[in-house]
């Protein structure tokens, strides 16, 4: 029997690990759900929801060249039970990641920011950057020489 992309096929769950499960298909072949596709909600635990010697229905998303069959449980679901599922997820997950912030805090209160050049720009880092690593070494210094004392024990 030849596996087509797309295809939904019965297969029988060989081996479960921490990332996803293995399941042999018609065919005698063995494809792998990944923890990911195993389910319409969160798992943390693959055992949770499926154990070894388990008949599942799964969906082959991928057959790559080198021979792996990349399955999914929750693709082979009834869209109507994909959907139920992914409204009972808590609110938090469903929820916009938040935005990020940039890496250097902006300062507002000299005006607007007059347009600088790359070579400006670069030696205003490096300065920022030698002041933090100065800073860093004053620390480091004070708390090296004491730690040979406690070691010695004097």
């Amino acid at each position: 029997m030849t596996l087509e992309v797309g295809a939904i096929v019965e297969g029988k769950v060989t081996g479960i690990t921490k990332f996803g499960a293995f399941v042999e298909l018609p065919g005698g072949k063995t494809g792998m759900v990944h923890i990911s596709e195993v389910a319409a909600t969160y798992v943390k635990e693959i055992r949770d929801f499926i154990s070894e010697n388990q008949s599942v229905r799964v969906k082959i998303l991928a057959v790559t060249p080198e021979g792996r069959i990349n399955l999914s449980i929750k693709k082979a679901l009834p869209a109507e039970q994909q959907n139920a599922a992914e409204s009972h997820r808590p609110a938090a997950s469903r929820r916009p990641a938040p935005a990020r912030r940039c890496a250097a805090p902006v300062d507002y209160s000299r005006g607007p920011a007059a347009p600088q050049t790359f070579e400006e720009m670069l030696s205003h880092f490096k300065q920022r950057s030698d002041d933090k690593m100065s800073d860093i070494r004053r620390n480091l210094d004070g708390k090296r020489g004491s730690s040979g004392l406690r070691r010695h024990g004097r």
